[in-house]
């Protein structure tokens, strides 16, 4: 999830939540502070400037614990009292911040890319992919609920009343998703596909718009769909960006199905294997769920590899593309990141 939704939905919490005989100026300290607790985890972007292989490898992790979550709402409610000024002190505002944290990590679970709830003990990643990470419905119930509530000053029913809506909302897209994996197993079936794997991943712009993979050992197939389009959408230039990236998806009955091997076809298959088995790659490995080859630089001395958990039609270059590389024959593998 973006990281402006995760602090909106910090603040709407926060009103949703604030007790009834609160004092007229706690209030604002509370929903800022919810507000700043749900964006905190995504501080460890930082990580991002050591180096890209570090932000694969620890992105949405320590700061995104279940098990290092009592211990952020004490740091981060300490800090909040001193910004805020609050007078009670960090007590106060703990309970939110602990709260906001909460919320933070599981509006990224419900997104595909995969959040390491239990780390640093373990680096499973959870995720039930649920929501693409940039989706404007859900950001606008949030975004209706605090008009509401500021509207609305002394009641938190408005706030109280679009966490429901928001709860509901992600139980539809659940829904959709249940959909999507039917149609995917579906098209197994007639393909005769029975050791191949299903699985789908939410799309921009529709809470309809699903990736839908079949996936073997060696190749994916896979379709861009829309769950409830009788007809294609076509797109003329000029429609916008929005209308571009949704007409990519088709109604079920007229899917176009699309295929990716996993190292390549021909010569350079043994080696794109050799590339993606090798130590270098361990940490993509690890990281990428929808793996394929993305071709070879001059002279097949690198291996480039794409997650097609992120692929997107409309977007210029795919996003988390990385290479093993190697100078010549009998060299050990180096990554090489984009």
């Amino acid at each position: 999830m973006d990281t402006l939704t995760h602090a909106l939905s910090g603040a709407l919490l926060a009103r949703a939540t604030a007790p009834r005989d609160s004092a007229p100026r706690s209030l604002p300290r509370r929903v800022a502070g919810g507000f700043f607790a749900c964006a905190a985890p995504d501080l460890d972007f930082v990580v991002g400037f050591v180096g890209p292989v570090e932000y694969l490898a620890h992105h949405r992790g320590v700061t995104h614990s279940l098990i290092l979550l009592p211990f952020w709402a004490l740091v981060f409610s300490w800090l909040l009292a001193k910004i805020l000024r609050e007078p009670r002190g960090w007590r106060a505002l703990y309970g939110v911040t602990a709260l906001g944290l909460a919320l933070h990590i599981a509006g990224d679970v419900i997104t595909s890319y995969g959040t390491m709830v239990l780390a640093p003990f373990s680096d499973w990643r959870a995720q039930i992919g649920t929501t693409f990470i940039i989706d404007l419905w859900f950001s606008g119930i949030i975004v209706a609920g605090l008009a509401g509530s500021a509207i609305l000053q002394r009641s938190r029913w408005p706030a109280v009343a679009a966490s429901a809506v928001l709860v509901a909302y992600v139980g539809f897209q659940y829904l959709q998703r249940e959909k999507a994996i039917g149609f995917g197993e579906q098209y197994a079936r007639a393909q005769g596909l029975k050791s191949a794997t299903v699985a789908v991943h939410p799309r921009p712009v529709s809470p309809f718009n699903w990736a839908v993979f079949v996936s073997d050992d060696y190749m994916h197939r896979f379709a861009h769909v829309n769950l409830i389009r009788e007809e294609p959408r076509a797109y003329r230039p000029g429609d916008g960006f929005i209308a571009m990236l949704d007409s990519v998806y088709q109604p079920l009955p007229a899917v176009r199905w699309e295929t990716r091997t996993r190292y390549g076809e021909g010569a350079a298959k043994l080696l794109a294997q050799e590339a993606w088995n090798s130590p270098a790659m361990s940490v993509y490995r690890w990281f990428a769920d929808q793996p394929a080859f993305d071709g070879m630089n001059a002279g097949s001395t690198c291996a480039w590899f794409v997650d097609l958990r992120f692929y997107t039609p409309g977007r210029d270059t795919p996003p988390f593309r990385y290479g093993a590389c190697r100078d010549r024959p009998g060299e050990a593998w180096r990554l090489v990141p984009p």
